[in-house]
């Protein structure tokens, strides 16, 4: 069986070491008291919540699974998640980030994203639930007209109701303009929905009284294509003013779909037949609305990546520590046993450390993500709200698809140190494995980001906002350019800097002739982007450790980073190189093979 330990030690160290996160805290009014102390209490209990209440039901949950009664259309979700939500939400879990003005604790974002990485360790499945009734609150919240936000945003911000995103169809996935929901304008000021949704995260369950289901749809005289959606709030029950609930609305889940991961968690094809909805936004201009709830959703996917790296990690080194098997190649290292423990093996280490790298580096590049997106809805300073905005909308699709592909190298390397026993369910290896799949898959394919990164983000504004970043990057640099004991850091991240911004100008030039060619390069480009953002970060982390060894500090949590930092720079980070040279080999060997794809 597994376990898990919540990371607090090593999110400490990013937030209070390396990022100095109360320093931007304090210059917000909302969260002028939020000091470290308050941000280590809470994530210390909300790791207790994850490791004792969540962690339990995560193997028990995936064998079960959710049922279907498809007489009442009600999904009853594996046992134990209803108990463990209703702690969830006695607990004021829900609530850590919201709005104070609809019942809401007001915490930074960036607490929130901690603890969503310790449930998402603990119990994706599970932690999909309330998950998405966050993405709900921030679109409604931006979006929604003063009576749904009176309605929706209290209930959504104590728990008693979730949220849900309902955008695809059978018919169409990311091509949204493909859509045929239709929404009929009543007497009344509201609508009438009819069609079907498909892959609905947590869109039919028992865990809590209602659920506010955010539905794409068009309306008579909507224009065709992406420009003639509209968003409509359509719950599963309908609602007085107060909130008191009425009648069962014409929402209703006709199936699950049966998937090869998160298992506990309803994934439902949701019928609309007549279901009564109210408009969010202005009509036809419903994906600038959902874009809020996406783009929340694209952070909590890599978020969900970055927590099954780290549980896996964990596993996985205890493993290695305890199995036996061969001597090692230098020599023996146990010699009170029959065989040495197999982490001694050079390539266990290699798997070991690969999961260890990607996970600090994510943790890293999502903490500095979540204050960004503090300071973009904090912060007093107006040009500060709007360059936080645009940085973290430039660093969205690397968090969503290079954290997700980390995850998938990850999980299936800390499978592989378990050998046979990595494929067998008891161990909770494999379901690692199977759960981490669907987040390079869902909200925009990891293919999708990278078009987004590339065609919309670097190359939409000529390389702007790119720029911005490695100004970040040539900071550094200058600040520990004749540091000899961050040569092995700095030096890689100066080099690979230079060396993307002449590639963009390539990429951009090829693509103004053939767009295929911006095609053909997006998702090696998303990989090299994100290991220039991961290695900016894994040379600020080493840059602290090594100053508290200068200083001498003997604790070895600083020394291991050190450690870390240079395998990743030695290992993982001169993938680069090979991208780079698939990037300019262009769209012809992919596009000129219509005899080898016949």
């Amino acid at each position: 069986m597994p376990t898990y330990s919540p990371p607090l030690r090593d999110m400490q160290f990013v937030m209070h070491e390396v990022l100095k996160v109360t320093d931007d805290l304090k210059l917000m009014p909302q969260h002028v008291d939020t000091d470290a102390d308050t941000i280590n209490a809470i994530l210390e209990e909300g790791g207790k919540f994850a490791s004792e209440v969540a962690f339990p039901l995560n193997i028990s949950g995936d064998a079960e699974g959710c049922t279907l009664d498809k007489t009442t259309h009600e999904v009853t979700a594996p046992k134990g998640f209803k108990q463990a939500y209703a702690q969830y939400v006695q607990g004021g879990w829900a609530a850590l980030s919201c709005d104070p003005a609809y019942g809401g604790q007001g915490l930074p974002f960036v607490v929130n994203q901690c603890f969503y990485e310790m449930l998402n360790s603990a119990n994706q499945a599970w932690t999909m639930y309330p998950g998405l009734s966050h993405g709900a609150y921030e679109a409604l919240h931006a979006h929604g007209t003063d009576a749904q936000k009176a309605l929706y945003l209290p209930k959504l911000t104590s728990g008693e109701w979730t949220g849900s995103m309902c955008l695809t169809e059978p018919h169409c996935g990311t091509d949204l303009g493909l859509l045929r929901t239709k929404a009929e304008p009543l007497a009344d000021g509201t609508y009438s929905l009819t069609g079907n949704k498909i892959f609905i995260s947590a869109g039919e369950h028992d865990l809590a009284a209602n659920i506010v289901h955010l539905v794409l749809a068009r309306l008579p005289d909507a224009p065709v294509g992406s420009k003639g959606i509209s968003l409509f709030a359509v719950p599963k029950f309908h609602a007085a003013a107060d909130g008191t609930l009425g009648a069962r609305n014409g929402i209703y889940c006709g199936g699950l779909e049966h998937k090869m991961g998160i298992h506990g968690n309803s994934t439902a094809q949701m019928v609309l037949d007549g279901a009564i909805g109210t408009l969010v936004g202005q009509p036809n201009k419903g994906l600038a609305a959902m874009f809020v709830m996406m783009n929340a959703a694209r952070l909590g996917v890599g978020n969900q990546s970055l927590g099954l790296t780290e549980v896996a990690y964990q596993n996985a080194l205890a493993y290695a520590k305890d199995r036996i098997q061969m001597r090692s190649l230098s020599g023996t290292k146990a010699k009170d046993k029959p065989a040495d423990p197999i982490i001694v093996h050079p390539d266990v280490r290699k798997m070991l450390l690969t999961a260890k790298a990607y996970a600090e580096g994510g943790r890293a590049l999502g903490i500095f993500c979540g204050v960004l997106l503090d300071k973009e809805h904090s912060h007093p300073d107006e040009k500060v709200r709007a360059d936080s905005g645009e940085m973290l909308a430039l660093l969205t699709p690397i968090v969503k698809a290079f954290i997700t592909d980390n995850g998938h190298i990850s999980t299936n390397a800390c499978m592989q140190v378990f050998g046979g026993h990595g494929f067998i369910k008891e161990w909770g290896m494999e379901q690692y494995v199977r759960d981490n799949r669907i987040n390079m898959i869902y909200e925009g394919t990891n293919t999708i980001q990278s078009l987004d990164l590339l065609g919309r983000k670097i190359l939409g504004n000529n390389g702007a906002t790119l720029k911005k970043f490695g100004r970040l990057v040539a900071a550094l640099v200058e600040e520990e350019g004749v540091n000899e004991k961050m040569g092995e850091f700095i030096t890689p991240i100066a080099i690979l800097g230079d060396q993307v911004t002449k590639l963009t100008t390539e990429v951009g030039f090829k693509g103004f002739q053939n767009a295929d060619e911006v095609g053909a390069a997006a998702v090696d480009y998303l990989r090299v982007a994100g290991h220039l953002v991961f290695g900016y970060f894994w040379a600020r982390m080493a840059q602290v450790a090594l100053r508290e060894i200068a200083a001498g500090n003997t604790d070895q949590f600083y020394l291991a980073k050190v450690q870390t930092a240079r395998f990743y720079f030695a290992k993982l980070f001169p993938e680069t190189a090979t991208l780079m040279r698939t990037i300019r080999s262009g769209s012809k060997a992919l596009m000129d093979t219509d005899a080898a794809l016949a």
